[in-house]
């Protein structure tokens, strides 16, 4: 017999996880600025009891916290957040990740210790049992970030990872949520990227004196690059590649898909592409947008 959904059972269940010294603090204050009732580090077993006790509150969200120190009952947490969505409760799960480096660095400037790295402790090379423990951690996470949409800390402040964390959490729940992201190969290839375009071939505004200082969002710039044959061709090839996947992306059930544009400094070709991909679909999908570099300036 299926199971009756309670009368006033959650309207939004937010689960965050990833690796640790990724910003899972800072995101979940952005969750409680915005509403939400929060609980760091909950134990995956107690997960269903909160959520039946704060059904009592009616169009409640609940915002919780999960890391590597639950390694032991990740698959039990996988089982609940099924059977949460079973009972019709909108389960959204956001993985913030960075690279090695970027997490080597941040425990180095905090002095604080990686939580799986008491075992590893016996390693006179302290950096490597560092290392260690965010391998072994990236392991134990990897079925869950396969199953949440991922937001690549590393270049990023905590003003900027709060307001993307809002951004997207205010999007429609229970579709698929589109992404568009403009990045500088300079600085690397997003690591919560699904799609990426490289779009350096294309003619670059930088060459132009009174374009440079500029951005693919001022309107001489857009002005230019709409008069550049190679810049609408690639527009209408990256428009036809989603068109024609998109749907069957949503079909197998993918909540979030993150594309991005890049070239060489992030300032021109992929910002104005970016800007004119997500008007093209912000009609018929959940789209956002974000210039990694604008945005960090």
């Amino acid at each position: 017999m299926a199971q009756e959904t309670p009368a006033h059972q959650p309207s939004q269940v937010v689960l965050i996880t990833g690796m640790s010294g990724s910003g899972k603090s800072v995101a979940l204050h952005a969750l409680e600025d915005a509403g939400y009732f929060c609980v760091d580090n909950l134990p995956p077993e107690l997960l269903l009891s909160l959520v039946e006790l704060d059904k009592t509150r009616p169009n409640s969200r609940l915002a919780i916290a999960m890391d590597a120190r639950s390694a032991a009952s990740l698959p039990l947490l996988t089982q609940h957040l099924a059977s949460l969505r079973e009972r019709g409760v909108a389960v959204q799960t956001l993985f913030l990740d960075a690279s090695t480096e970027t997490l080597v660095r941040r425990y180095s400037e905090t002095r604080r210790k990686h939580p799986l790295s008491q075992g590893l402790a016996l390693q006179l090379d302290q950096r490597r049992a560092l290392v260690d423990a965010i391998e072994l951690e990236r392991e134990l996470l990897s079925a869950l970030r396969e199953q949440a949409h991922v937001i690549d800390t590393s270049l990023l402040r905590g003003p900027l990872l709060q307001a993307y964390v809002k951004s997207f959490f205010a999007a429609p729940a229970g579709q698929l949520t589109l992404v568009f992201e403009s990045f500088s190969f300079k600085r690397g290839i997003p690591g919560d990227a699904d799609y990426v375009f490289d779009v350096r071939m294309l003619p670059n505004p930088h060459h132009e004196p009174a374009l440079r200082h500029q951005s693919g969002r001022d309107a001489a710039v857009a002005e230019f690059l709409q008069g550049q044959a190679e810049v609408q061709q690639m527009l209408a090839h990256i428009r036809q590649f989603l068109d024609y996947w998109l749907l069957a992306l949503a079909r197998d059930h993918r909540s979030y898909v993150t594309v991005a544009i890049g070239c060489t400094g992030g300032q021109h070709r992929s910002v104005y592409l970016v800007e004119r991909l997500a008007a093209l679909f912000e009609n018929n999908w959940s789209t956002l947008k974000r210039h990694r570099e604008l945005d960090a300036a």
